[in-house]
């Protein structure tokens, strides 16, 4: 897997589509270009694409391509020796009119805060939303409200750990704390999901240091990470990451039986702070967390 940043890593991907494998006669070659614009590496993609066949399977995975990128010759090269498969990815308005339209061939009439619970609980996913439908499409009533889509959804939407840091990173707090609460339900070890916000931190914090410096290509940049680094410019960064490795650390010794409380709750905490919202104050050193809040 290879990703494209600032036009670089060109060679390096020409040199892994002509190399053989020791250990298999067929590779596939994943190349990301967020942008949709290879820019002077046109034409080497174009080199890889040429490349491909029976013993090599290019992938090259990109943004929304613009009119103009469609009629680049690299593009032209992978449609003739391949296939062009366009996905649109929906955002929160568009996503609920998809809903709306949907309950509609259904026989059913949602209001504005059913459509949202329905979006909200199944977050983009088409097929598990589909299947939401269809199960209220079996009950009696044909007024759907936020209500009956809490009865009858069954929490459709499963994460994986990339996606909590990739929420943090947004900037999108409660949408941080479902991601926690659902890996948490599923079972998800917490020290895998502490090793991962971590990991992601790390490049977060090389990226705000050392502006400008690209990231190693042994790293991939962590989703969301441009929207971070703009919303965390000019920051107090040194106080900030004291405070997100304090949490993580924490979390840390809870996970180890080195000190009394959740580790899910210290999680939760980094996670919220990363986002942007300070919850509870640090305790002092040695200490357990404060006593949750009432509700």
């Amino acid at each position: 897997v290879h990703f494209i940043e600032r036009n670089s890593g060109w060679q390096d991907i020409v040199h892994a589509a002509q190399a053989m494998s020791l250990f298999a006669s067929r590779r596939i070659l994943e190349i990301r270009v967020p942008s949709g614009k290879p820019g002077h590496g046109a034409s080497s993609l174009q080199q890889v694409v040429e490349a491909a066949g029976g013993d090599l399977l290019v992938l090259i995975i990109t943004g929304r391509l613009e009119r103009d990128s469609q009629k680049a010759e690299w593009f032209k090269a992978a449609q003739e020796r391949g296939a062009y498969v366009p996905l649109e990815l929906r955002d929160a308005g568009s996503f609920s009119k998809w809903l709306a339209v949907r309950m509609q061939a259904q026989g059913l009439v949602a209001d504005e805060q059913a459509l949202a619970v329905l979006a909200e609980r199944t977050e983009g996913n088409l097929l598990a939303a589909q299947q939401e439908i269809d199960k209220l499409a079996l009950q009696d009533n044909a007024i759907v409200d936020a209500a009956a889509v809490l009865a009858s959804v069954t929490g459709s939407t499963r994460y994986d750990v990339n996606q909590l840091s990739e929420a943090a990173f947004q900037g999108d707090a409660s949408r941080t704390q479902r991601i926690v609460a659902s890996l948490r339900s599923d079972g998800t070890e917490p020290t895998l999901v502490l090793w991962a916000i971590l990991r992601d931190m790390r490049i977060l914090w090389s990226a705000l240091d050392k502006p400008g410096v690209p990231i190693p290509r042994w790293q991939k940049p962590p989703a969301g990470l441009d929207v971070a680094l703009a919303r965390l410019r000019g920051a107090k960064l040194p106080s900030l990451f004291a405070r997100l490795a304090t949490r993580a650390g924490r979390a840390d010794r809870i996970n180890k039986g080195q000190l009394q409380g959740d580790a899910w709750d210290e999680i939760a905490l980094l996670a919220s702070e990363l986002a942007g919202r300070r919850v509870l104050p640090l305790p002092a050193p040695g200490q357990s967390a404060p006593a949750r809040a009432k509700r």
